[in-house]
């Protein structure tokens, strides 16, 4: 069985494309049912934000499974347009350093953020909820989140905790005055709502209202910036009171429609608003933007053709993480040769944990043999004469046990395993049945 990711990305593909292909949480239940559907398919994970949809799947079949996985794609974005060119595959080493590299960071559209490790960890949580995940994409996942979580303990690649909602921010709010007396409206109550509630306050706003579908969750949020919260029907006065409005709720169609606006605008006269939609799909229906006195800033005004945000600079170069993108790629190369040795090693050890069973049972079974013909033995005696006989199938089972570890990675892991398994007559099922031990980051 091998790893394989198929998806898009901000990277590969026109955000108007990108945005077909989105999942909300009941899209992504339904991916993680159609993806296991496959015959070649035997775990699955859904890995879906504001700038990637991504399928990673655990495989027996390499070509027979990206041709399953890109028609799921296809059916989700069902634009009419090919969308093969806009996909990116990655298969084993490649699609453990892909995934790593994400939770780094490194792939995101402000290098850095931090966001994409709380979508990573969401992502591995829906597929345990949907039992779509077992052991190998588990442990891939636990150690992507290790890796995420090293890379921001140990560099400094998110220290300025730059983001995308930061970068957005940063486009509007200095046109609009003294952020002290500055009204703001937050339209959705999830992680970006959140981190968008948090960064206003940061710049110095203190008027904050969020308005959610959930009553609840729109005052979980505003809790945290000493805000109001008010329901999703409130959002026609809610749009007519704030100097700027942020919407991203995740929903699947217009939330803001042009029409509202327009009313709103008329009422407003000469005070000018800033919206920005920080949705995938869009929240904010775009002939907002031609509307007077409405600045509308959209995902696609902050990324450029390369996928970068914020700045035409190389990402090497982006303020968000500095020099650190080398010590971060190196932190990703190794734990992607430590994630595969662990991984090798894994599959050679229930051959390993069966040869010595089998070892095991003959010595028990020849010591049962020499208890029946010697019954004057004493159990001092019989004692010592089992530890020794232990003590020497141990000895003749250490070289091959440490030669078989130290092999892993040198040879492919399962030429040694099978020489053991044929030159020792092993029992094929009792291999096949061994429980493999878990992985790092388990």
């Amino acid at each position: 069985m091998s790893i394989l990711v198929v998806g898009a990305s901000h990277r590969t593909a026109p955000l108007d494309l990108l945005e077909r292909l989105v999942l909300d949480d009941g899209g992504a239940r339904k991916a993680l049912t159609a993806a296991l559907a496959s015959p070649h398919v035997a775990e699955a994970v859904v890995l879906s934000t504001c700038n990637r949809v991504e399928v990673y799947a655990e495989v027996d079949r390499f070509h027979g499974a990206v041709d399953d996985l890109t028609e799921l794609l296809m059916q989700r974005a069902d634009s009419g347009v090919d969308l093969t060119p806009h996909l990116t595959v990655h298969f084993d080493a490649a699609a453990v350093s892909h995934l790593f590299s994400v939770a780094a960071g490194l792939r995101s559209m402000v290098v850095g953020e931090s966001q994409v490790l709380g979508q990573v960890r969401g992502a591995l949580r829906l597929a345990q909820e949907e039992l779509t995940v077992g052991p190998s994409l588990n442990a891939l996942f636990q150690h992507a989140l290790h890796v995420g979580k090293r890379a921001h303990t140990e560099t400094a690649i998110g220290s300025t905790g730059r983001s995308l909602v930061t970068v957005a921010l940063d486009s509007v709010l200095p046109g609009l005055g003294d952020p002290a007396r500055l009204r703001v409206g937050i339209v959705g109550a999830g992680s970006i709502a959140s981190l968008a509630a948090l960064t206003a306050q940061r710049t110095g706003v203190t008027d904050i209202t969020v308005a959610s579908r959930t009553r609840a969750s729109a005052e979980r949020v505003a809790g945290h910036v000493s805000g109001r919260a008010v329901d999703i029907a409130s959002l026609p006065d809610l749009v007519a009171d704030v100097d700027l409005l942020i919407s991203c709720t995740g929903a699947q169609g217009v939330v803001v429609p042009e029409s509202l606006v327009r009313r709103v605008v008329e009422r407003r006269r000469t005070r000018p608003l800033a919206i920005v939609d920080l949705a995938l799909p869009h929240d904010v229906d775009p002939p907002v933007a031609e509307l007077d006195g409405v600045r509308l800033v959209a995902l696609r005004d902050l990324v450029d053709d390369e996928g970068r945000v914020g700045t035409d600079r190389p990402r090497s170069e982006q303020p968000t993480a500095g020099t650190d993108i080398p010590a971060v790629e190196t932190l990703v190369a190794n734990e992607v040769a430590a994630f595969a040795s662990a991984r090798a090693a894994a599959r050679v050890a229930p051959t390993v944990v069966a040869l010595r069973g089998m070892a095991t049972s003959v010595v028990d079974a020849e010591l049962d043999r020499l208890w029946g013909r010697s019954s004057d033995l004493t159990a001092a005696q019989r004692a010592e004469i089992a530890a020794t006989v232990h003590r020497v199938a141990d000895k003749l089972l250490h070289e091959p046990t440490v030669r078989v570890k130290q092999l892993v990675g040198q040879v492919p892991e399962s030429s040694y395993a099978d020489a053991l398994a044929e030159l020792f007559a092993l029992d094929r099922s009792t291999v096949e049945a061994v429980s493999t031990p878990p992985e790092p980051g388990t």
